[in-house]
């Protein structure tokens, strides 16, 4: 194995500290009346798990999202408990050289089983449907947009919960009829709200938002918090706004490398995955950070 691939944290074990959940990307730890989220550095394509990791990639992921948590903390309550860079809980330090800044310590919440997408750009499935039916989502838009256009506002566009497989997409009337009329509707004015405050601070940084998926939860009060990760390139789709040129797919700050090389191959997008190369690896670091940089005008 190469030493770029020894770098990357694909699984996380803490002795005495209970796991309780694993996903594609984050550790969950139960520490009594809060969690403990890792970023591991794992990466998925297609919905699949590849068998190497990108280094960093979790602690950019972290890192993002204490950023955006703080930016939004002052109008949209968060689950977060943790500051970067502060000394961790005693029972979490012998732990401190593996988890360093991939952790965050949470509140403890019950998340809405919905997710929230908001889509400020016309891009992937949904430029797929606008291109039938003039539709996103079933939601109706002017004529002769083209791919990768700027939307006259952002929409709101839920989508269902799969534990495997895709989220599908849903109406605002079905998610309604999921978590009831109140959350729905106070989930929308939150994710709308958050997205246009990153979309235009980012946009100053050189970084175009075009959508992005939210994650809220109820906290003990019943009151709607931001949970999760927040607008990082994993739950967002980052383009360079330097590059920006509608009528086209867009260059990104994500998965590209990785989603242009497993096109190339001769691999029916089910497990097992093939290895990544260590070109193609480097190349998702360095994106992954570069997105880390231009956002907060600091090296990690």
């Amino acid at each position: 194995m190469s030493n770029l691939q020894n770098q990357a944290l694909l699984q996380l074990e803490l002795p005495g500290v209970k796991k309780i959940r694993s996903g594609k990307v984050r550790e969950i730890f139960d520490l009594g009346n809060r969690l403990l989220f890792v970023a591991s550095d794992r990466i998925s394509a297609f919905d699949v798990i590849m068998p190497n990791g990108i280094p960093r990639k979790g602690e950019v992921l972290t890192q993002i999202s204490y950023f955006w948590f703080a930016q939004t903390g002052g109008f949209q309550p968060n689950h977060l408990l943790s500051r970067p860079g502060e000394p961790l809980p005693k029972e979490l330090q012998p732990f401190a050289d593996k988890i360093g800044p991939r952790y965050m310590i949470v509140k403890k919440s019950k998340p809405l089983a919905i997710e929230c997408i908001v889509r400020g750009y016309l891009a992937g499935s949904g430029w797929k449907e606008y291109q039938k039916s003039q539709t996103v989502c079933g939601i109706k838009l002017p004529p002769g947009l083209k791919e990768s256009s700027e939307l006259p506002e952002p929409l709101f566009t839920p989508s269902t919960k799969a534990e495997t497989g895709h989220d599908e997409n849903i109406s605002f009337e079905q998610a309604k009829k999921i978590v009831g009329d109140k959350i729905a509707e106070q989930a929308k004015a939150a994710s709308i709200k958050v997205y246009n405050h990153a979309r235009d601070y980012a946009r100053k940084r050189g970084i175009i938002i075009a959508d992005t998926k939210f994650e809220f939860g109820l906290d003990d009060q019943h009151g709607l918090i931001l949970i999760d990760e927040v607008l990082t390139p994993d739950s967002s789709r980052f383009w360079p706004a330097d590059q920006y040129a509608p009528g086209k797919g867009q260059p990104s700050f994500d998965k590209q490398f990785v989603r242009d090389y497993l096109e190339t191959l001769d691999w029916d997008k089910t497990p097992p995955a093939p290895k990544l190369p260590d070109d193609v690896v480097a190349k998702t670091t360095a994106k992954y950070l570069e997105a880390y940089e231009r956002l907060t005008g600091k090296k990690l």
